[in-house]
């Protein structure tokens, strides 16, 4: 057949049905054999390999499971609404993985690992106390470690750079023994409507979503997996003497001007949040089409399920004017007070037994077994969802407005 966007109705109808056996095929292989498969790609899981090469490794050993990578390089050079979606058939290989118990938790666990380089950056970083990557800043103030968003152009929007950056420091961060406390910003930006003012995150960038440049597996499945919950739940010790345990830290986030989508979704998992007066939070989940990453699992344990289905479904900002947004900001400050309280809160939290309680409390509240049952759903839902007509059309819509006008 033509390319995607060059097939007649019959042709495109066709293709769909071809894909959709292909992946009935797939999904019902995977329901027998994950373990099986996922054993093979590990060696028995004597091996951690990441989200990539797991699936790079699968389209080897096992053709025609997984997109390979000339399928997978041809995608890459298409707009969204022209790619054959070929990350549908990943997300149903790391869907079925995390079904597993087995292969589920080693996967989580393996994620947990320091990501490649992170090793190279710590030296650096001990050598300067500063870390500067192509959309982060890492910066060790005394006990803290700083980590400023520096993606000003698009609002300090997620995509591929800031993400894979956000894990290399924050890996950094947590290696690092003289850091006690981590603290996250979002830097100046340069957008014409908030020109050098500070904003945490204006959530995931859609104008890369439509030009079919926000990857799947290293962004929207490895966020989840690798930076934010090692955010939670910290880097999995490599010492066999720990047993398996992982080293974590606590986590102060402050919010300049707004945190959107995955910027909000950041603030589930820290342990102080600090918001600047007027400042928004919203998860426009409804309005973008796909799901917000793991809020639908943590939000409702902070706010309910009426408030949480509120943000959600409905697209409900919470300004800090809110009465509601207590139950998510710990503190509401004026600019000028911000760093102030960013201060006091790493001197309190920087105490010995501090650790070990975060540990316990994301035990109680979030349970490994609970985490593996969500992102196996996620990983298929949402592989299906940045693919769907609707969302298609949603980021085509956004593309017209922001090359009108500057908003």
């Amino acid at each position: 057949m033509p390319p995607s966007p060059d097939r007649t109705g019959a042709q495109a109808e066709r293709a769909t049905g071809l894909h959709e056996s292909c992946r009935a095929a797939r999904h019902a292989f995977l329901a027998r054999h994950a373990d099986a498969v996922y054993d093979v790609l590990t060696a028995g899981r004597t091996r951690r390999p990441r989200l990539p090469d797991l699936a790079a490794q699968a389209a080897v050993r096992f053709p025609g499971l997984v997109p390979d990578a000339a399928q997978l390089a041809e995608e890459r050079g298409r707009l969204q609404a022209h790619k054959e979606g070929r990350e549908i058939d990943q997300g149903i290989f790391f869907g079925a993985l995390l079904r597993s118990s087995t292969a589920g938790t080693h996967l989580i666990e393996s994620m947990l690992r320091p990501a490649p380089g992170s090793a190279d950056s710590l030296a650096e970083f001990r050598r300067t106390d500063r870390l500067e990557l192509p959309a982060v800043l890492l910066e060790r103030r005394g006990e803290a470690a700083h980590v400023t968003f520096r993606n000003g152009h698009c609002l300090n929007a997620e995509d591929n750079r800031l993400i894979a950056g956000l894990e290399t420091a924050i890996d950094v961060a947590l290696l690092d023994d003289r850091v006690r406390v981590g603290v996250l910003r979002g830097g100046p930006v340069t957008h014409p409507r908030h020109a050098g003012k500070r904003v945490f995150s204006a959530g995931i960038n859609l104008k890369e979503l439509h030009a079919g440049a926000i990857s799947f597996v290293d962004f929207l499945l490895g966020r989840e997996l690798g930076y934010v919950n090692k955010l939670a739940r910290g880097l999995l010790r490599e010492d066999p003497a720990a047993g398996g345990a992982t080293a974590g830290k606590p986590w102060v986030g402050v919010v300049d001007s707004f945190a959107i989508g995955g910027g909000m979704q950041l603030l589930l998992v820290l342990d102080r949040v600090i918001a600047e007066e007027g400042a928004f939070l919203s998860l426009p989940a409804a309005d973008e089409g796909i799901v917000p990453g793991l809020g639908n699992l943590r939000l409702t344990r902070l706010t309910g399920a009426r408030t949480a289905r509120q943000i959600i479904l409905s697209g409900r900002r919470i300004h800090t004017a809110d009465p509601a947004a207590s139950l998510l900001v710990d503190e509401v400050l004026p600019t000028a007070a911000l760093d102030g309280a960013a201060e006091r809160a790493v001197r309190e939290l920087a105490g010995p037994a501090v650790a070990a309680n975060r540990a316990m409390l994301t035990l109680a509240e979030e349970p490994l077994e609970s985490l593996r049952g969500y992102l196996a759903e996620f990983a298929v839902v949402q592989a299906r969802r940045i693919h769907s007509p609707d969302v298609i059309a949603k980021t085509e819509r956004h593309r017209a407005r922001s090359g009108r006008a500057s908003v």
